[in-house]
C-alpha cells in the first residue's frame, strides 16, 4: 500500500489528492472512528491551522468528517503546530490536528495529528486511516476554488481562549522567572502561524519587539522570509542594533537565530549553547545530546571537548524524539532549528527554543556571539545525484571503494554520509572536512562514480 503519512504527517499540493477536501473529510471520519474504537466513547479533538489560503477549507472538511463519525471538535484558529500539541495534552483532548505544511510554499498543505501526550499519532492508526482513504470508491479532487478561501471561526471566543492558554503556558511556565526588559528583539514570523503569538509572548516578558513578515495574505507564508530565508532578518538586526533576531518557519516549530553582529546561528549552534547551559547546571541528562546524521561534525568535536556525547539519528524530528525518550536525554534537535526539550514539550517548539535561548543569555549575562564561542562548523557540501535504481551502496564495489578512500583521506576531522532521498530518485552525498576545496573534489569524484554505476552518465563536456 502506498503510504500517505510520512515522518511529518501527510503533505502535498492543496486541492489535489490526498490534500483535497473529500479525502481530508475521510481522514477526519476515519480518525474519529478509530479513536472511538479505542476509547469506547465519542472522542474530542482540538484543531489549529496556519495562514495558507487553503487551510480554512481543509479545516472545514476535516471538521465535517470528524462530526460524521461522532467526534466533537474545538478550533484554535491560526496557531502554531506545537501550540496544538500543547492543547491536546492540556485540555485534555483525545487528539490534536494541525493543518499546515510547515516550511513549504503556500500551494502545499498538510495534516499532522498528535496524541494527547503531544507525540505524533502512532503508525498503526495512521495505517488504518490510510486504508480507509484508499478504500473509497472514488476520490473527488476539489480545487481551491471549490471551497471558500476564508473560514469563519465557529466560535471566535473559544479560539481566542485556546490561544490564550498556550500564550499563558509560554509566558508563565516556560518564561516564569525571565525578564527581557532592556532587550531588543527582531522577529521574522514568515507570515505564518506565529505572526501574532510571537510578539505577544516576548512583549509580555518586557522585551522591545520589532516584527517583520507578519502580514499574512494566504499566499506569502515562507515567501523569501523566515527560517528558510534569514537574510532580511540579518540586515534588520544590524539596522536596529538589536540584541537578537529570531526566524521562525510557517508553523513555528523551528527557530534560527541571528546574533547582534548579524551572524546566523543554526540548530547546531543552538544545541551547543543550550547544552553548555544545561551541563553547567547539572541538567543535561547523561551528558548526552541527540541530533541527526546531518549535524555538523564540528558540533561533535566541540561536544567531545566538554565530555558531552552526541547521539545521531536518521533525519526527522520524529526519530530525534524517539531516541530522546529511549535513552532519557533532555536535549535534542536538528540543524534546521527544530529543538526538543522533552521535559517541557514532546513537540519541537520555536517559541520554547527562543525563550530557552533568551534565558541562557540572561542568566549567563552574555551576548549570543559570546555563547557560541568554542563551536566551529566545518566546511560542508551537499550533492544530489539522479539515479535509475536505489541499490544499497554497500552492494556496489566501485562506490564502496571510493567511499572508503574518501573516509580515509578525511580522517577524524571529516565525515562522509551517503543516503537516498525518501521521496525522489536521488542519491545524496554529504561531506564535511577541514578544507572546502578538498571536500568539493571528493564530492565531485564520488558523484561521478555513483552516476556511472547507478545513474545517468551523460558525459557532458
Amino acid at each position: 500500500m502506498k503510504r500517505l503519512f510520512g515522518t511529518d504527517g501527510m503533505r502535498g499540493e492543496a486541492g489535489r489528492f490526498p490534500l483535497d477536501a473529500a479525502t481530508i473529510e475521510t481522514v477526519g471520519a476515519s480518525l474519529a472512528r478509530r479513536l472511538t474504537e479505542k476509547l469506547g466513547r465519542a472522542p474530542s479533538v482540538v484543531i489549529g491551522r496556519d495562514t495558507r489560503e487553503s487551510s480554512g477549507w481543509l479545516e472545514q472538511a476535516l471538521v465535517a468528517g470528524l462530526a460524521r463519525s461522532g467526534a466533537t471538535s474545538k478550533s484554535a484558529g491560526v496557531i502554531t503546530t506545537p501550540g496544538v500539541a500543547f492543547l491536546a495534552r492540556s485540555l485534555p483532548a483525545d487528539a490534536g490536528i494541525v493543518i499546515s505544511a510547515s516550511h513549504n510554499a503556500y500551494r502545499d498543505n498538510g495534516v499532522k495529528i498528535f496524541a494527547p501526550s503531544g507525540t505524533k499519532l502512532d503508525e498503526e492508526t495512521e495505517r488504518l486511516i490510510e486504508g480507509d482513504v484508499f478504500a473509497q470508491a472514488k476520490t473527488v479532487a476539489l480545487t481551491n476554488t471549490d471551497r471558500s478561501l476564508k473560514v469563519d471561526e465557529t466560535d471566535a471566543a473559544e479560539a481566542h481562549d485556546l490561544r490564550s492558554r498556550y500564550l499563558d503556558f509560554l509566558a508563565d511556565e516556560i518564561g516564569w522567572d525571565l525578564s527581557l526588559r532592556g532587550m531588543r528583539l527582531v522577529l521574522d514570523c514568515a507570515n505564518g502561524a506565529a505572526f501574532k503569538l510571537a510578539p505577544e509572548v516576548f512583549e509580555r516578558l518586557g522585551a522591545r519587539v520589532s516584527t517583520i513578515n507578519n502580514q499574512p495574505d494566504g499566499r506569502n507564508i515562507n515567501l523569501e522570509s523566515g527560517a528558510l530565508h534569514p537574510e532580511t532578518l540579518q540586515a534588520e538586526v544590524l539596522k536596529q542594533a538589536a540584541d537578537l533576531g529570531v526566524a521562525f518557519d510557517g508553523d513555528a516549530d523551528r527557530a534560527l537565530f541571528v546574533d547582534a553582529n548579524g551572524r546566523l546561528v543554526n540548530g547546531d549552534g543552538s544545541l551547543w549553547v543550550l547544552a553548555r547551559y544545561l551541563k553547567a547546571r547539572h541538567e543535561l541528562a547523561h551528558d548526552t545530546v541527540v541530533a541527526t546524521v546531518m549535524s555538523n561534525i564540528g558540533l561533535e568535536i566541540a561536544f567531545q571537548s566538554l565530555g558531552i556525547r552526541l547521539v545521531r539519528t536518521d533525519v526527522g524530528d520524529k526519530y530525534v524524539l524517539e531516541e530522546l525518550l529511549r535513552i532519557g536525554a533532555s536535549l535534542g534537535g536538528e540543524q534546521s532549528g527544530h529543538i526538543i526539550f522533552p521535559k517541557l514539550s514532546l513537540a519541537g517548539d520555536g517559541l520554547i527554543t527562543t525563550l530557552s535561548m533568551l534565558r541562557t543569555m540572561s542568566k549567563d549575562g552574555k551576548a549570543l556571539h559570546e555563547l557560541t564561542e568554542g563551536f566551529q562548523s566545518f566546511p560542508q557540501i551537499l550533492v544530489n545525484v539522479e539515479v535509475k535504481v536505489k541499490q544499497p551502496f554497500d552492494e556496489v564495489p566501485a562506490i564502496q571503494k571510493a567511499a572508503r578512500e574518501i573516509e580515509s583521506d578525511l580522517g577524524a576531522n571529516g565525515r562522509l554520509l551517503l543516503r537516498y532521498s525518501g521521496t525522489e530518485p536521488l542519491a545524496r552525498i554529504m561531506i564535511e572536512g577541514e578544507s572546502q576545496d578538498e571536500i568539493e573534489k571528493h564530492a565531485s569524484a564520488l558523484a561521478g562514480v555513483i552516476r556511472q554505476a547507478l545513474g545517468f552518465d551523460l558525459d557532458l563536456p
